[in-house]
């Protein structure tokens, strides 16, 4: 499933080429999606893309009167490609620009197109999102306290949306070994100083993987075509009985909340 790199990957990827940029055609092949997508939507022909930003795992396209939330579910993908390419068997959605589409290609059908015309902090899938990681609201101390009294396993913890967006399944088991915490720690058990250096670690494992493009394990690939390559020198996900690239110890992986978790028996503790 996309998470915060592939999305800000993507939001980075499309801005360019949207903002300031007139709608001049929709194109709806599939409105069944994880939700069905709104008559509205239909109706952003004339419209100009005043920004284009991420909240959590969404992009907001910024129309002026409204907002469209993108959302890219578990194997969506936006691309920019040229007006006229023709659409293939799972590209349900297209916004048109002078020379070029924006387009949603989703084979699961679990991402999203959506519009509100209120401020979309206050949408309904957006405003119990938890703090962003990237930003200043996530530090050491900040962390220490989210953390008190929950029982919780520290990596299920990390990927609670509610608590803090977009830190899937890679990025929690990456964030945890470079922060050197075993992720069945209870969260509510980290100190003040392992708490300082799991924020820590999860800004860097999130730049790093926006800086290589995302992951891509599947299906994701950025607005140009290109796949991530986070996975390629990723410290423990996906390498179980390899060895620790640090130690040397043989990497483990256990399974948490129905998910694969991976880390290192030796330097995680």
């Amino acid at each position: 499933m996309p998470e915060l790199p592939e999305v800000e990957v993507t939001c980075r990827g499309i801005a360019p080429h949207l903002v300031g940029r007139t709608i001049a055609a929709v194109a709806v092949r599939e409105a069944r999606l994880r939700w069905p997508i709104p008559p509205a939507v239909r109706s952003l022909t004339g419209r100009t893309v005043r920004a284009v930003t991420r909240r959590g795992k969404y992009l907001l396209l910024d129309c002026g009167d409204g907002h469209l939330i993108l959302h890219l579910g578990m194997s969506g993908s936006l691309r920019l490609v040229a007006a006229g390419t023709p659409p293939g068997k799972h590209d349900h959605f297209d916004l048109g620009f002078d020379g070029k589409l924006l387009r949603l290609r989703d084979p699961r059908r679990f991402g999203a197109v959506l519009w509100t015309a209120q401020p979309p902090e206050g949408h309904p899938l957006i405003r119990h999102l938890g703090i962003e990681p990237l930003s200043r609201d996530l530090d050491g101390p900040r962390l220490h306290a989210l953390t008190r009294g929950h029982r919780s396993a520290v990596k299920q913890f990390l990927m609670n949306g509610r608590r803090i967006v977009g830190v899937g399944n890679i990025y929690a088991s990456e964030s945890l070994f470079l922060a050197a915490i075993h992720p069945r720690t209870p969260a509510g058990r980290l100190s003040a100083k392992r708490s300082v250096r799991l924020a820590q670690a999860v800004k860097s494992t999130l730049r790093t993987a926006i800086r290589a493009g995302g992951s891509s394990l599947r299906d994701f690939v950025g607005s140009d075509g290109a796949h991530g390559c986070f996975q390629r020198r990723a410290w423990v996900y996906g390498r179980e009985g390899q060895e620790c690239r640090r130690c040397g110890a043989q990497i483990r992986r256990i399974v948490q909340g129905q998910r694969a978790t991976y880390y290192c028996p030796s330097c995680q503790r």
